[in-house]
């Protein structure tokens, strides 16, 4: 019996989320072959928590809990953090020097997907696209005409670093840059500013699958809202469409640059790539590592399209990083 730290929380704007996430996993977790432990990495404090909400400690020198005068050691870290620490390459590395797997990515793919300006600057060059763009830094001069100029009108203006959809606004008229921008500046020190494209959102699950580099059905997102925001993803106003009602020829086209960018960046553990198809072109948006896994998000969505149960999906994931 495998000793499986669900790690879960996180010091961002999603912490709550990433809290569901990780119940759901432990919910769904083998308990024929692991013993789950639900973990919170919080600021103020780690602790696993047990059924009863009773919390213990966690020895930072080598992540490990003692309960009841036991000292139990982890054999593989389930990663549910959205967002900092858990998304950004923090705990991977973390984890990394303590010789702990863990099921998502490693931290150099963690920390550059996390940064949407890099990631998508290092895909460029493969010839997949994206938005016009323009960066700020915490402190820049701001620039509202030399922006619209570039990007145009209307735009988004989004946190550079951020794993969800906080601090992200639709920006209809160059008045209102610098609100949206402040917004912005409340979740991260960076920002990107990206042309609006009209056309139909999709989002694409990849994952390695017994082995195999696997696409999963992929959905298509409408949202009720202006765009597909926190309330949208997480609050049921929208419809998410799985699979998506495209085209054969454009589901392969979606599915073979999401599974090209997977490859190119050697990823592992989960991914789910974010897409607006215009005039039948994909661009790609951003690239999250550690998706929801509430019953409500996209890649269990996804998952159970493909005919792959949930508990098979999480013992897939531990199987493959404790190889």
């Amino acid at each position: 019996m495998k000793n499986i730290a669900i790690i879960m929380g996180g010091y961002s704007s999603e912490y709550k989320i990433s809290l569901i996430s990780g119940n759901v996993v432990y919910q769904f977790l083998d308990k024929n072959k692991y013993k789950g432990f639900c973990v919170h990495i919080l600021k103020e404090k780690w602790v696993y928590v047990d059924d009863a909400e009773t919390e213990f400690p966690i020895d930072k020198n080598d992540f490990s809990v003692t309960v009841d005068g036991t000292k139990i050691n982890f054999d593989c870290v389930f990663n549910a953090i959205h967002g900092t620490p858990g998304e950004d390459g923090l705990m991977q590395a973390y984890l990394e020097l303590l010789e702990i797997p863990q099921t998502s990515c490693d931290y150099y793919q963690s920390a550059l997907t996390f940064n949407k300006r890099d990631f998508l600057s290092v895909l460029k060059p493969y010839g997949i696209k994206s938005a016009v763009s323009y960066y700020l830094n915490k402190g820049d001069k701001i620039y509202t005409d030399e922006i619209v100029k570039k990007v145009g009108l209307p735009c988004f203006v989004k946190p550079n670093k951020a794993g969800s959809s906080f601090g992200i606004s639709k920006v209809k008229t160059e008045a209102e840059l610098p609100i949206a921008i402040e917004v912005a500046y409340q979740e991260d020190n960076e920002i990107i500013i990206e042309s609006f494209l009209d056309g139909t959102e999709v989002t694409v699950g990849v994952i390695n699958y017994k082995g195999i580099i696997t696409v999963l059905p992929i959905t298509e997102i409408v949202s009720d809202n202006d765009f597909f925001d926190y309330e949208a993803k997480y609050l049921g106003k929208s419809q998410e469409i799985t699979p998506a009602r495209i085209s054969d020829e454009m589901t392969e086209k979606v599915g073979a640059i999401a599974k090209r960018a997977y490859e190119l960046l050697k990823m592992k553990g989960f991914s789910r790539t974010e897409f607006i198809i215009v005039n039948d072109e994909p661009f790609m948006l951003e690239m999250n590592t550690i998706p929801g896994l509430t019953p409500e998000s996209l890649i269990p969505q996804q998952s159970l399209a493909a005919g792959i149960p949930l508990e098979d999906l999480f013992t897939n994931a531990i199987e493959l990083a404790l190889k």
